[in-house]
């Protein structure tokens, strides 16, 4: 099985050693992405704006492989604050209305930037 690196202008770059996604057969893996605008901006707003922002990012990727949030099979959530679950989960299941994917929410000690989210995924192309 060949592995094909993705990478789009639609989300920002990498900021360590790794790819925004790989894709090895038919499913891609989508790296963590915190609230960074494609610009390489980040968003300082609510855990909302900034669960919107990290969305969009992992959306860009996904349709840059061929794919999109309804190929979506598996998320991974790590936040700052527990607290933070009802605003998360609201601007989230916007996202994912129908047939919603399996997820793991987790509360972490620290993330990138001292952001307050960042979101991973598994699709299928």
């Amino acid at each position: 099985m060949k592995k094909e690196i993705i990478n789009t202008s639609g989300a920002p770059a990498a900021i360590g050693a790794y790819s925004q996604a790989v894709k090895a057969g038919e499913l891609i893996f989508v790296s963590g992405q915190i609230p960074l605008t494609p610009e390489g901006e980040l968003i300082s707003g609510s855990v909302g704006e900034q669960t919107e922002q990290a969305l969009k990012n992992m959306e860009a990727i996904l349709l840059e492989s061929g794919s999109s949030l309804s190929h979506v099979v598996k998320v991974n959530i790590y936040a700052a604050n527990m607290e933070d679950f009802n605003e998360i989960n609201k601007i989230y299941a916007g996202f994912f209305e129908d047939e919603p994917p399996a997820r793991a929410f987790v509360e972490v000690s620290r993330l990138p930037k001292d952001v307050k989210i960042e979101i991973s995924c598994t699709a299928i192309s």
